[in-house]
């Protein structure tokens, strides 16, 4: 006898535990457009149906009309419908909303990869492959040239130039590439930026 009561209470608190789930879930969900919704009245089973959710997040029902219910519960969503089919019945109404079927969540498409920052340095006069170097990365004003091939024999390592537009105009700047090989010199660790141009020009005849 004692173990038969024991069962029945263990039965009566898996059911109270399954139940307060339930409801625990049902307060948690909130209806989104989209999902589809059986509706049933005890009192009047020729207004039950399964309802879809509208985009404007409405429903519509026999004798209650359009009634918004996305954004709400499961248990909110009856006693709003209650509420508007109440005047309808001689006493309150018993409504039960079920979800049969939830909306379709399309995942988002990932984000497209942003294009690469390109660098475009051009390189002219004295150097094995004259033209345009395009970098992804920045670099220096050396390593630039070694981009470019490298100077010829007949480059004219004093008078070397970087040409830059400032504030829109453009900007001379005097490069001893002698110094740089000599150690003497660390311009050639500056950093190329953008539409700058390395002009390499030919020795004089005694230089």
């Amino acid at each position: 006898m004692i173990m038969k009561n024991i069962r029945f209470l263990v039965v009566l608190l898996v059911l109270a535990a399954s139940l307060f789930a339930t409801s625990a879930s049902a307060q948690t969900f909130k209806i989104r457009s989209g999902d589809l919704l059986r509706v049933e009245v005890l009192e009047d089973s020729s207004i039950d149906r399964d309802v879809l959710v509208a985009p404007d997040g409405r429903v519509s029902m026999p004798l209650a009309g359009n009634v918004r219910v996305a954004g709400l519960s499961i248990t909110e969503a009856q006693r709003v419908l209650t509420n508007r089919l109440e005047s309808n019945f001689a006493t309150r109404p018993t409504v039960l909303v079920s979800l049969i079927e939830l909306r379709e969540v399309v995942p988002a498409a990932p984000a497209p990869e942003p294009d690469p920052i390109v660098t475009n340095i051009y390189v002219i006069g004295e150097v094995n492959n004259p033209g345009l170097v395009q970098t992804e990365e920045t670099i220096t004003l050396l390593q630039a040239l070694s981009l470019a091939g490298g100077m010829t024999d007949f480059a004219a390592l004093k008078r070397v130039q970087l040409r830059r537009a400032v504030n829109g105009r453009d900007t001379v700047y005097s490069v001893n590439f002698q110094q740089i090989l000599d150690g003497q010199s660390d311009v050639g660790l500056s950093q190329m930026v953008d539409g700058d141009v390395i002009v390499v020009p030919a020795r004089r005849l005694f230089e």
